[in-house]
């Protein structure tokens, strides 16, 4: 019963190895809740011929029903009635769909651990107060976006002195106001206290870009820092190396490299991955990660490219033990990047067509729609 507590309340946050046993079994128990108490999950898991009991070993982890992304932004899955759920959030929506999540309230407990062991491995952590400019989403009652109130959380590792969001909802919709950031930037940089940007990487270029031409350079107090959550998406055209990004905000903020943090996660899968000293995604003991041939979904051995394979035992309120993106990545050593972090470290490659994961969500819902198991 307490698999999911033991395991997040592990010490240390990337002892792969020895926390073997506690994650298989703490998937098994997930599962069989899942199974127990969402009629259409519990159907996919027996057209799959899936049982819980199977669940020995790591290597087992890969018969886990794995349902894509892409089926939670066409089907709602719950596994407890909506008013026993601690927090309902929804993905972006980007693509015109957005998936709906519950969160059951051992799995807010369980997260904290976990970002606070992450967040002090990471130097994130620290009593002294900054200011902030959040290069995203002002939370609002109309928003219930979950990169809106990632970001927000992220405002707590430092306590705050204030914060100016680039996007403010006016007239039922969102303003940029990246010129107002970049005032902002400049408000602080004259504060004795730290400053800390979090955003969306794309409006971090876009304001760097404006400021560079504008020929604003600002030197950041010691101590300032770059929380990039969120992907470019909508602005991947745009997009650009990460080596590009990171000496514009030298250049321009005075921030060196080696303190921009990469954060990864998705609302279906709401673990905290924050990159290493040479920004490499290195998996926590809170998930395990597969890749998957993009055609057979078959796992892959480790250093090639595939579809992405999440899994974690946290979340108890919607059936997202075993999630597909459309993410096209690659694992490799922990031992290649020389961080001194030995668990495997996932590479995002790009995305892959759609044809490829909408296949695997029409495999999930032809198995949802045979009936069974909603007895």
């Amino acid at each position: 019963m307490f698999s999911r507590q033991r395991l997040f309340w592990s010490r240390d946050p990337y002892d792969l190895e020895g926390t073997q046993k506690r994650f298989v079994q703490a998937v098994a128990d997930n599962c069989a809740w899942h199974m127990g108490r969402c009629p259409e999950y519990r159907a996919i898991a027996r057209g799959l011929g899936f049982s819980p009991k199977t669940l020995v070993e790591t290597g087992d982890l890969s018969a886990v029903p794995m349902v894509p992304t892409l089926f939670f932004k066409r089907h709602a899955l719950f596994s407890m009635p909506k008013w026993r759920m601690g927090m309902k959030v929804t993905s972006s929506g980007t693509s015109g769909r957005f998936s709906r999540v519950g969160f059951d309230w051992g799995a807010i407990f369980a997260e904290i651990p976990m970002v606070l062991k992450l967040g002090w491995r990471h130097g994130l952590v620290s009593p002294r107060p900054a200011n902030y400019v959040v290069l995203g989403y002002k939370p609002h009652r109309a928003n219930s976006t979950g990169v809106t109130r990632t970001m927000f959380g992220l405002t707590f590792f430092a306590p705050p002195l204030g914060r100016f969001y680039a996007l403010r909802m006016e007239k039922g919709r969102y303003v940029p106001d990246l010129d107002g950031a970049a005032r902002a930037l400049a408000r602080f940089a004259r504060s004795p206290f730290p400053t800390r940007i979090v955003g969306f990487p794309s409006y971090l270029w876009f304001g760097l870009k404006r400021m560079e031409e504008l020929g604003v350079s600002l030197r950041l107090r010691p101590g300032s820092q770059i929380l990039l959550a969120g992907g470019w998406k909508q602005h991947a055209a745009q997009q650009v190396d990460k080596s590009v990004l990171y000496d514009l905000a030298r250049t321009v903020l005075g921030i060196g490299e080696e303190h921009i943090h990469e954060l990864f996660g998705a609302v279906e899968h709401p673990i905290f991955y924050n990159t290493c000293k040479h920004h490499h995604f290195h998996v926590p003991i809170y998930a395990r990660v597969l890749i998957r041939d993009v055609r057979t979904l078959e796992p892959l051995p480790m250093g090639q490219a595939g579809l992405v394979n999440l899994i974690t035992p946290l979340n108890r309120a919607t059936p997202v033990t075993s999630v597909v993106t459309d993410d096209l990545g690659a694992l490799r050593p922990g031992e290649d990047c020389g961080c001194g972090i030995r668990s495997p470290y996932l590479t995002i490659l790009g995305r892959v067509g759609m044809p490829e994961i909408q296949t695997c969500a029409a495999g999930a819902a032809e198995l949802l729609g045979r009936g069974e198991g909603f007895s």
